[in-house]
């Protein structure tokens, strides 16, 4: 019986043992998460806690120890650098401290302006296939920016220097853009486009400092093609203002020019401009040397309107649909307004529960269409009264 009580008894021990030993092991992995979690807050709290630092662009070196600085108010000031800075140089971008402005560090940028926020940089995909009742202006548009940036030795051999640019004028809806882009994507050219109001910004002197970087960006994506639409927006005919707003609108157009027609070559660069107002344009522009051929993108024809329709339609089930009836009620559309008709014809047949569309269904959409046309019309005309 001794013997057994004792055994029993190292078992009991045994299992305690095991047991205390299990819960050390558990409490140790438990304090150890805590002390991982009580580190992130440490450091969480350690951000919270850091001032913010301000980004500043360098104006002129002073000495070693003191710069002037332009904060991004447009406000100057002359400033301490700190000792782990390093070099600094004029247009430099720093980090300030903002109590005492003084400088903490340089960044990895020397651009106060970073262009690419405000272009769209792509490589388009359209083909010339893609547009309808625009043959002619297609042929010039080929002429002179695809020829000169796939084939540049046939001016070489003929003497001559290619245009620099074209602009695009004519209604809305009418394809200008597409132009645009079926060119670059001829050409594997990057397209940069721009909105010409995004040009003109608060401060002086930095509208005219975007345009330059915007041709710089394009020299170094070179072939590339610059499209600038609402051209109008700042290159209005210039009269005598005295606004400061009206001022700096003409300093960005006049850096506009000297970028176009100025000492630095163009190269590989194209420029193609787009407005429905070329009859305000100013006329430095449009001179020679510059946006000097003029393409007018109008309303297509009877045939152009039957391919822009086959166009927008090729992905549609379509239901003994004769296009040649609708030309006669679709005289004047543009293409957006075709594109337009094809997009509600395909809801007047999902409004009826049917997956294929009608010839019905196209004409209900060109007198939707119309209706809203001249909807609008009407109600543009009564702002005036």
């Amino acid at each position: 019986m001794g013997s057994k009580t004792t055994k029993n008894n190292k078992e009991e021990d045994n299992s305690v043992y095991y047991s205390y030993v299990a819960n050390y092991s558990a409490l140790e992995e438990e304090n150890k998460l805590l002390q991982q979690t009580i580190s992130q807050l440490k450091t969480e709290l350690i951000k919270y806690r850091t001032n913010p630092l301000m980004v500043c662009e360098v104006i002129r070196i002073i000495n070693d120890d003191n710069v002037i600085i332009r904060i991004p108010n447009g406000n100057s000031f002359m400033v301490n650098v700190s000792e782990d800075c390093g070099k600094l140089d004029s247009g430099d971008s720093v980090l300030v401290e903002q109590k005492n402005l003084t400088i903490i560090e340089k960044t990895f940028t020397d651009k106060k302006f970073n262009v690419e926020q405000f272009v769209i940089v792509e490589k388009p995909k359209l083909k010339w296939n893609d547009l309808g009742g625009l043959k002619k202006q297609i042929n010039e548009v080929r002429e002179v920016i695809e020829l000169p940036l796939k084939k540049p030795e046939l001016f070489t051999k003929v003497g001559i220097q290619p245009p620099k640019g074209v602009l695009l004028y004519g209604e809305p809806g009418t394809g200008k853009t597409l132009l645009a882009k079926a060119v670059a994507a001829a050409t594997n050219s990057t397209f940069i486009e721009v909105v010409g109001s995004e040009l003109v910004q608060k401060f002086i002197g930095e509208g005219a400092k975007m345009v330059h970087e915007m041709f710089e960006l394009a020299r170094e994506k070179a072939p590339a093609i610059i499209f600038i639409d609402e051209l109008d927006s700042i290159a209005a005919t210039r009269i005598e203002v005295g606004t400061s707003g009206e001022r700096e609108v003409q300093r960005t157009f006049m850096q506009l020019l000297a970028e176009i027609d100025g000492f630095d070559n163009l190269e590989n660069v194209k420029v193609i401009g787009c407005t429905n107002r070329k009859d305000i344009l100013d006329p430095a522009i449009t001179r020679p040397g510059r946006l000097d051929r003029l393409i007018h993108v109008g309303a297509p024809d009877e045939k152009g309107r039957k391919d822009i329709f086959k166009i927008h339609s090729k992905n549609m089930k379509l239901d003994k649909v004769n296009f040649d009836k609708l030309m006669d009620d679709t005289v004047g559309f543009t293409g957006a307004e075709i594109k337009a008709v094809c997009t509600e014809a395909g809801y007047f047949a999902i409004r009826s529960d049917k997956t294929t569309i009608t010839h019905k269904n196209f004409v209900d959409a060109i007198v939707k269409v119309k209706l809203e046309e001249e909807s609008d019309g009407s109600d543009y005309l009564n702002m005036f009264g």
